[in-house]
């Protein structure tokens, strides 16, 4: 009977594969783990921390304009007695819509000044939603959405004033506050605070799907510039609401598109 004889080359071959093996598995574990832990706090922590800012400052405006949170405004039945809309030539002479000093103008509330870039000078508030949330000037990520705020595009109108009034917040991550927004339905209330009035818009119209560049959904009279059968051909006092879709992803965008009802100086 011959005996098989183990040289010690093979030996070594052999342990240096199985080295190789567990130090490869090892590998692969951390890595794994560390995915686990980005997709956590992307999913998670960003939402956790975002909601908490945005909460502290909405409470902060309400304190500065010294309310409580109250019923959120008129709406456009039944409440307390609301301002009537006013043509868009009532408020021409009208300045952007701020936490500063309030002015009349043909019958709308309008506030003197501009908000600074990153300002948090609103509260948005959906009923159909449960949202509420401070609205800052701008959309940048990280001053402005990645905080959990909604952002207001730079160069649109500002609330209460003939034209757009166009806002941008995240669908997934950082608050997500417009993660629910396909929800919304023609007539759903979208409020809007300020220091000196709250607006009720209520939902018009709703674009699913455009390109992340289609310009149009936030123009004076809103209209897609892909898909042109959505939209206005009129002036009027437009809202604007965009966000991502699908979900988690940012190639296309929505935008539901509301109408002034209604407006109550505080």
């Amino acid at each position: 009977m011959r005996m098989r004889v183990v040289r010690h080359r093979d030996r070594r071959r052999r342990a240096k594969w199985r080295r190789g093996l567990w130090g490869g598995g090892e590998v692969l574990v951390t890595a794994g783990v560390v995915l686990m832990l980005l997709v956590v706090h992307q999913l998670w922590w960003t939402n956790r921390e975002a909601r908490q800012g945005a909460e502290r400052k909405v409470e902060a405006l309400e304190r500065e304009w010294g309310t409580g949170g109250g019923d959120g405004g008129g709406s456009a039945s039944g409440g307390a007695p609301s301002e009537p809309v006013p043509s868009p030539s009532a408020a021409t002479g009208a300045t952007g819509a701020t936490g500063g000093a309030g002015k009349r103008s043909g019958g709308a509330v309008v506030v003197s000044g501009r908000p600074r870039p990153s300002q948090a000078y609103a509260v948005l508030t959906i009923p159909r939603l449960h949202l509420r949330v401070p609205v800052a000037e701008g959309v940048s990520k990280p001053d402005v959405l990645n905080k959990g705020y909604v952002g207001h595009y730079p160069g649109t109108q500002q609330p209460g004033r003939a034209g757009n009034f166009a806002l941008a917040g995240h669908r997934n991550t950082h608050g997500e506050p417009f993660r629910y927004l396909p929800r919304l339905r023609r007539g759903d209330t979208v409020q809007v605070e300020t220091g000196t009035a709250t607006y009720t818009y209520a939902v018009d119209k709703i674009l699913p799907q455009t390109s992340s560049r289609d310009s149009g959904v936030v123009r004076p009279v809103p209209r897609s510039l892909v898909r042109p059968s959505y939209g206005y051909d009129e002036p009027g006092y437009y809202i604007t609401l965009t966000t991502c879709t699908p979900e988690f992803t940012s190639r296309y965008r929505m935008a539901v598109w509301g109408k002034l009802v209604s407006m109550r100086p505080r």
